[in-house]
């Protein structure tokens, strides 16, 4: 049964991953994602049902569009899978015991996931941090706090604590964008910083922060080794802030432990 979930939820995580690419293309183009039928968007011609089929028309198609011939993006499988597995993952942690509490944080972590995932593919490709996106993603985040920690399980210090770890985390952002005047960091990574702290609350906000200049570090070093990128190149950070934060959600308490047992006991 166990597995019948599972296999159902990554779907379903399928489906959304493909929409979460279609919303991300029409926020490129600045176009309406609640209208119109998807396209090429080298030929313009609208897609099939049979040309939607997440991973499964890319594989059969050879990652080329049937039309015209033109090769069709590895980000639309690797966002639908990506998305796939992360609802799994968010299913495995929320849904450890069924109930209301439970099944109100899942649905949560599900839209924040939606929104941290187009978040992550918008700005590895064009170094930003959509409005759009984020400003929304903050404002569920705080509704959701003061409705699940007030009204349904009525401990208002865990609310006190996520706004706290907030607060904190965006203003270290923004010492860092006033130290480096806006070198090393943007403004997007102060507003990301602050949702990411309404996530994930107090300690796993720093396991977040730690991992994602962990992992951006290692990165960084990867792509100047590989003559990628140079010491002075740019490179977005929502990306490792992100999966700093999906780390943390899922294995917080494990690295912070990790950490204290290393450096500090």
């Amino acid at each position: 049964m166990t597995l019948f979930f599972n296999l159902f939820i990554f779907i379903l995580g399928l489906v959304i991953g493909s929409f979460l690419n279609c919303l991300i293309y029409r926020l490129e183009t600045k176009g309406n994602f609640l209208k119109g039928r998807s396209f090429c968007p080298h030929c313009k011609k609208v897609l099939a049902v049979r040309d939607l089929v997440p991973v499964f028309s890319f594989l059969f198609l050879k990652g080329r569009c049937r039309y015209c011939g033109k090769p069709i993006s590895f980000q639309y499988p690797l966002v639908e899978l990506f998305t796939g597995f992360l609802f799994v993952l968010v299913f495995n942690y929320s849904l450890v015991t069924f109930n209301f509490e439970s099944f109100l944080g899942f649905l949560f972590l599900i839209v924040i996931s939606c929104f941290l995932v187009v978040i992550f593919v918008f700005d590895l490709k064009h170094f930003i941090i959509p409005d759009k996106v984020v400003y929304p993603a903050i404002i569920l985040a705080i509704i959701y706090n003061i409705f699940y920690f007030i009204l349904v399980i009525d401990n208002f210090n865990l609310l006190i604590q996520c706004l706290v770890s907030a607060f904190l985390a965006a203003a270290f952002f923004l010492l860092i964008v006033l130290i480096s005047k806006g070198r090393w960091m943007g403004i997007g990574d102060i507003k990301l910083s602050f949702l990411m702290g309404l996530v994930l609350g107090w300690p796993n906000i720093l396991a977040a922060l730690f991992l994602s200049f962990f992992i951006g570090a290692i990165a960084g070093m990867g792509l100047i080794i590989f003559k990628k990128k140079t010491l002075k190149s740019e490179i977005p950070f929502g990306p490792f802030l992100i999966l700093g934060t999906f780390l943390a959600l899922f294995w917080g308490e494990k690295t912070i432990d990790w950490y204290l047992r290393m450096f500090l006991l």
